[in-house]
């Protein structure tokens, strides 16, 4: 069908939507902070106003609203898409630890999403991380450097299991290099982390020599099934119409913990898995 609206049009769509989305979120914010359950004219009773008790926009959030107001560029995600990781930061109701792969246009959304908490971005291009960082310096990125191409993908899918590193039961991230689809050389910060939330929307996938994301969705799923805390890790897992995503989420994420999806993003719960001799992810 042909689209009604112009690309201009839909582009100042969708940014006035994550204007409305980063309002919503943090107005959920300061309510559920918030002691005071009037809704009908607090100051008119006497009652203390949420802005008098200090229930302010963070800066991050502030910096979202004017960017996403006064920008042409917009998020890569849908809003549908946005929403259901906006939907379990919610529920969560408290600041999160939030871990990206990724740094691009959404970035500012993202870590406005979660105030208070921790969000870290995982970017591959050093000059990309560089310029997002001048425009937005209050974001927080490392540069992670990828040992696979996505020419390779099938191959590790059907030689990984050769290799005990590589196994459920025995994977660990952290300095193996033994298993090429551990990511084993990340800032100490992500492995010493019990991450609530693990975006997937990077690193490139659509051409022979990019690194693909199978060794992100691989180490996704080992962070998860590690966790030590309670509760589940929520995966979101963009870009799923193509086969790598899709093949490599159905082997290490599972069929089992997918919970929700809209256009190309799926959305897993993984609980930990204290299973010693489990030799297969899903």
């Amino acid at each position: 069908m042909k689209n009604r609206y112009p690309v201009t049009e839909r582009r100042w769509f969708v940014a006035l939507a994550i204007v409305g989305l980063i309002g919503a979120a943090f107005f959920i914010a300061s309510a559920i902070r918030s002691s005071d359950s009037s809704l009908l004219c607090p100051a008119a009773a006497g009652i203390r106003t949420r802005l008098d008790d200090g229930y302010n926009p963070s800066p991050i959030q502030l910096r979202a609203i004017l960017h996403y107001a006064t920008s042409r560029v917009v998020p890569q995600q849908s809003v549908s898409e946005i929403k259901i990781s906006l939907d379990v930061l919610k529920s969560l109701g408290r600041p999160c630890n939030f871990l990206v792969f990724g740094l691009g246009h959404d970035s500012l959304m993202w870590a406005s999403f979660n105030p208070g908490g921790t969000t870290l971005f995982l970017e591959e291009d050093p000059k990309w991380v560089h310029a997002v960082l001048k425009d937005a310096p209050g974001l927080r990125a490392h540069t992670v450097r990828y040992r696979t191409q996505l020419r390779e993908a099938k191959a590790l899918l059907s030689s990984y299991r050769s290799e005990p590193t590589c196994w459920p039961s025995k994977a660990y991230l952290q300095g193996n290099e033994a298993c090429k689809l551990a990511l084993e050389n990340l800032p100490d910060e992500v492995y010493q982390t019990e991450w609530d939330l693990i975006m997937i929307d990077a690193p490139k996938g659509y051409f022979a020599e990019a690194p693909g994301r199978m060794a992100a969705v691989f180490s996704a799923a080992v962070m998860a099934r590690n966790r030590k805390g309670l509760g589940v890790t929520h995966v979101f897992l963009h870009d799923v119409d193509r086969k790598v995503e899709k093949v490599y989420a159905e082997e290490f994420l599972c069929k089992k913990n997918l919970v929700e999806g809209a256009g190309r993003l799926w959305h897993f719960q993984i609980p930990p898995s204290n299973d010693t001799h489990a030799n297969r992810f899903c």
